[in-house]
């Protein structure tokens, strides 16, 4: 007999209100590369204290996402995520009101929203989504979530471009308080699982340090580590710096938000068909693939002429690509160490995707600065992206194997 996909109402409401949450959250962190030229001319701020500023976001955002998932985990997603709306709430409200310049941009923009997306964004809501599924769905019901994400990244630049040459930057911030009031809605629908779905051993009994212990004691998790870092270099530069990087090879406007449109929009396809691969293929060939792919993708971009044409093809080649990581990556770790403590080992996973996102945003900033150019950054890009390809390779994605724990 078929395994039902939706089990009950209550993993519909959880699905709903998780891919809310990640299209609100996502979609909004998505435009802010589109802001720089304001930011640049209204605030004083250089691209490489832009880049800071986005990098700080980064770090923020994932070391506050392991912690956020141990609240999760031990008081349920929906309290941790809405208390980071509220964060969201704060960290905008300041940057359009001010204080706004020097440090205080750094930390409306980058420590507040970056703390904001530890809860908000990605680790919590898609790990909160995989507790209710088991491993033959989950894959794909985090798909689904992350496509969520896609469907963001797809309005929010239309709308923020549309909202800044009509009303300009203070008033399209104001605009996002009313599309984060509405996601701290949606994220208490996000209800915790009564019983924690596990394959293997007795999971309940395990305490937090000893899952912690395991996880790092298994070459796996640490090479998940090692790839996810590459994934959060990779598509923060082009999400921060794409717009700074048409404008200098002339095509500044609107080419760079068709390309970050684009990339929202076939990053639904390359989400939703990476968790349905996920649920016949090995998931670490999978990631495998896909990084190898960006490798292409980006060599192909960077070294052709300038068109529009080009712009088209980067939109949609590399949003295939784009967060499509997430689902395998997420199903690798709840596939070896089950899910009691998947926002908070996910979460950790994700810490090291950020940090990799700090140096995309930061590096992409700093070369430019110095040299006049972002070709360093990608050419790092296109390096990491081969690293990433082969240390996914080794990993072993069965079930650890755990001894029944005395209770």
């Amino acid at each position: 007999m078929s395994e039902k996909f939706i089990s009950n109402r209550l993993t519909l409401i959880v699905l709903a209100s998780a891919c809310t949450v990640i299209l609100i959250s996502m979609g909004l962190r998505q435009t802010f590369g589109l802001f720089f030229q304001a930011f640049e001319e209204g605030l004083g701020v250089t691209r490489t204290e832009f880049g800071l500023a986005i990098g700080i976001q980064m770090i923020f955002w994932g070391f506050f996402a392991p912690i956020f998932g141990l609240l999760a985990d031990k008081f349920g997603g929906n309290k941790a995520v809405f208390a980071g709306f509220i964060i969201f709430a704060l960290g905008i409200y300041m940057i359009y009101s001010g204080p706004n310049t020097g440090i205080f941009f750094q930390i409306g923009l980058g420590v507040l929203i970056g703390t904001a997306l530890g809860a908000t964004a990605l680790a919590v809501p898609v790990s909160e989504v995989g507790k209710h599924f088991t491993d033959k769905n989950r894959t794909l019901a985090t798909g689904i979530v992350t496509a969520a994400a896609s469907v963001g990244y797809f309005l929010a630049p239309l709308f923020t471009k549309y909202s800044l040459g009509e009303v300009g930057w203070e008033e399209t911030f104001k605009y996002f308080l009313y599309f984060v009031f509405f996601g701290a809605i949606a994220s208490l629908f996000l209800l915790p699982k009564k019983d924690i779905l596990t394959n293997i051993g007795s999971v309940k009994e395990q305490t937090f340090f000893e899952s912690m212990k395991e996880a790092f004691s298994h070459k796996g998790y640490v090479l998940l580590l090692s790839g996810f870092f590459v994934c959060g270099f990779q598509i923060t530069l082009v999400g921060t710096h794409i717009p700074g990087y048409m404008q200098d090879r002339g095509m500044d406007g609107w080419p760079a938000t068709i390309i970050l449109a684009l990339i929202g929009l076939f990053n639904i396809v390359g989400t939703l068909g990476m968790g349905y691969l996920g649920t016949k293929y090995k998931k670490k060939i999978l990631l495998s693939l896909l990084y190898a792919s960006r490798a292409v993708i980006i060599s192909i971009f960077i070294f052709s002429p300038p068109s529009l044409g080009m712009s088209i093809f980067f939109g949609i080649t590399f949003g295939m690509v784009w967060l499509s990581t997430v689902p395998p990556t997420n199903g690798i770790v709840a596939q070896i160490f089950g899910t009691k403590y998947l926002s908070t080992l996910f979460g950790i996973v994700f810490f090291s995707h950020q940090v990799g996102s700090f140096l995309g945003a930061f590096l992409g900033g700093y070369f430019y600065d110095l040299y006049g150019s972002y070709d360093y950054a990608w050419y790092v890009a296109i390096a990491l992206s081969a690293f990433a390809a082969l240390v996914h390779l080794p990993i072993d994605e069965r079930p650890i194997a755990r001894s029944s724990i005395a209770s």
